[in-house]
């Protein structure tokens, strides 16, 4: 052969090659679920906007622009985009993330809801298992996704940067796995979140200067988008376009700081079939209310014969706070797309809903259509899908979630409780202070001394009738403590809401952890007695739950995974106020039982 015929061949071949990787490319982004489990995929997220110029050469934009509400604001995206990109893996797949940060905030990515089974340095709380990323470094998260499948989410996790960074984390199940329900016609992410005029990292920091409760946000949001029920906004409305007779897969998530909401399709029902990325025993529902870091899949069957084309659905608050809330309702179109039916053209960017009925949400506090929704979750509890809930507890904990105040400092003006002092949220009394160093770097280094305490206490350390009058001290007490907790101990905790300053509805979230949830109730927990009302067949596992307000929940959880694990609530108001904190597990004697050394690029402080 030739050296000509054998460069014009091999040129050939480099070709073909690029085709099919193009083909294949093309392949995944378009059906993400029949692609091979098991493989490693690369993502990367710029922090601010990418703008490539007509040049080979590109430049970053650090902001973008984005008028909601007839005002033009600037926010901090990733890869330009709001919400942020869609990540897209299989169970057993590896997800490789490199996070490039250009803008002048800190920035650290948590994976909400990942096991991070040996990755705790893939968390991403930050100063808890690493050291936000600064401005000009990168990061790359690394971890393998076990035994879930279902909506997940990621978000930004220091301050509340989360506002405008967060975006959905899609996991399919296992190449030639099937769903335990009937395949849907199509999937579709719906994520809530909540949209601020002012800029929410110049709110919160005025309210910790305060001590006051912080502004509300302006309006809420169906994927970035306010709706028509909202000042000049009827162009930026959320339509979900549907098919008479299909089934559709909503994958909800609530992506609100500091809200539970209620959400509802007016002369539709749904049928829950997942929570958190785990299934469960499907349930029929016209009305779902989904706490901040939850996630709930919903399967959505449309009408074979509409009898209108365009109906609205619609989302509002759940709160028994006594503070300020944004009591606003958020609404988006659901349209049939129907030949024997005038429906709306699909280019029509404002929608009317003058004429169109609203459904009805229950009561804003009405904590009794919480309960009993909440008390529908089962898990599937298959031989498939077992719920291998700790039958026997080795450590038992007691932990009082709620408000509380710090002393206003000495030639200041507070704005807080009686405006004397500033709002304050503990666990236990304890309001966990942030170090200046990540917790997980100073525990696998042993360099804990300065940095926090293994003594949280297990129990309060006064006791009073929680869910009754409030004690007349409110102060907390403010600390960083963990719990330090050995391999393999099986845990249970009950906590507990108080009257302090407003009983109150807490959303829970455990990082590195699924959680059984086998207990919950109103008043004070009765130890002799709610134990024996426990479901321990099939309890609902999560990684957040909603302790009930002016009530109690017990969960249970094996400690298999080594690390730093923080739990807090997921209302950013009350994380700010230091509602959380740490749980350190100890390595095991196998292996595959331990923490794997930090990457070579961890951030430093």
């Amino acid at each position: 052969m030739s050296k000509h015929a054998y460069i014009s061949i091999t040129h050939r071949l480099m070709q073909i090659n690029q085709l099919n990787f193009h083909i294949t490319f093309l392949f995944i982004l378009l059906f993400p679920e029949f692609v091979t489990a098991g493989v490693t995929r690369h993502y990367k997220f710029d922090i601010g906007l990418l703008k490539f110029t007509k040049s080979i050469n590109y430049t970053y934009e650090l902001l973008k622009n984005v008028t909601r509400l007839c005002k033009t604001k600037t926010i901090v995206t990733v890869n330009g985009k709001f919400p942020g990109p869609r990540v897209v893996a299989r169970e057993g797949d590896r997800l490789v993330i490199k996070v490039v940060n250009h803008v002048s905030n800190n920035v650290s990515i948590h994976w909400h809801g990942i096991r991070q089974l040996q990755s705790g340095w893939a968390d991403g709380p930050a100063y808890v298992t690493q050291c936000p990323i600064q401005t000009g470094q990168s990061y790359v998260y690394n971890f393998t996704i076990t035994g879930q499948r279902g909506p997940l989410w990621w978000h930004a996790h220091i301050s509340w940067m989360r506002a405008t960074l967060y975006g959905p984390l899609i996991i399919y199940p296992q190449h030639n796995a099937s769903y335990p329900f009937a395949k849907p016609h199509k999937e579709v992410p719906i994520i809530f979140g909540e949209w601020w005029n002012a800029n929410t990292e110049a709110v919160i920091n005025q309210a910790l200067v305060t001590g006051a409760g912080p502004n509300v946000s302006d309006s809420y949001t169906i994927n970035g988008l306010p709706g028509p029920l909202y000042n000049c906004s009827a162009k930026d409305t959320f339509k979900l376009k549907v098919k008479p007779g299909k089934t559709y897969m909503l994958r909800i998530i609530n992506a609100a700081l500091n809200d539970d909401l209620f959400f509802r399709i007016a002369n539709h029902t749904m049928a829950v079939v997942e929570a958190d990325a785990l299934y469960v025993k499907p349930f029929e529902t016209d009305i779902i209310v989904i706490t901040p870091g939850q996630t709930t899949n919903v399967l959505l069957k449309t009408h074979h014969n509409p009898q209108q084309t365009t109906f609205v659905m619609v989302a509002r608050p759940y709160f028994t706070g006594q503070g300020t809330f944004d009591n606003s309702t958020i609404a988006g179109i659901l349209m049939y797309d129907d030949d024997h039916h005038n429906s709306p053209p699909s280019s029509s960017n404002n929608i009317s809903i003058k004429n169109l009925p609203i459904p009805t949400l229950p009561p804003i506090n009405s904590t009794s259509f919480v309960s009993n929704f909440t008390n529908k979750f089962r898990a599937l509890a298959s031989v498939k899908f077992p719920a291998n809930v700790p039958r026997n507890v080795d450590k038992h904990f007691f932990f009082t979630v709620g408000l509380g105040s710090n002393p206003c400092p000495k030639n200041q003006t507070c704005q807080g409780p009686n405006n004397s002092s500033k709002f304050a949220a503990s666990v236990n009394n304890v309001s966990m202070i942030l170090p200046n160093t990540a917790l997980l770097q100073s525990y696998f280094f042993k360099k804990s001394n300065g940095v926090y305490t293994s003594d949280f206490p297990s129990v309060p350390l006064v006791s009073f009738n929680y869910t009754g009058t409030s004690p007349n001290n409110t102060n907390v007490s403010n600390g960083t403590k963990v719990v330090v907790l050995p391999f393999n101990t099986s845990v249970e905790v009950v906590m507990q809401d108080t009257s302090i300053l407003g009983a109150e509805s807490h959303p829970l979230h455990l990082h590195g952890y699924n959680f059984y949830v086998v207990g919950q109730g109103f008043g004070n927990f009765d130890p002799k007695n709610d134990p024996a009302n426990y479901n321990l067949v099939d309890p609902v596992e999560r990684n957040t739950v909603g302790v009930p307000s002016g009530g109690w929940v017990a969960i249970r959880f094996l400690a298999d995974n080594p690390g730093v694990w923080l739990m807090h609530c997921h209302f950013d108001v009350h994380l700010s106020w230091g509602l959380r904190m740490a749980w350190i597990v100890l390595d095991g004697k196998l292996p595959n039982q331990k923490l794997l050394p930090p990457p070579a690029d961890l951030p430093m402080c």
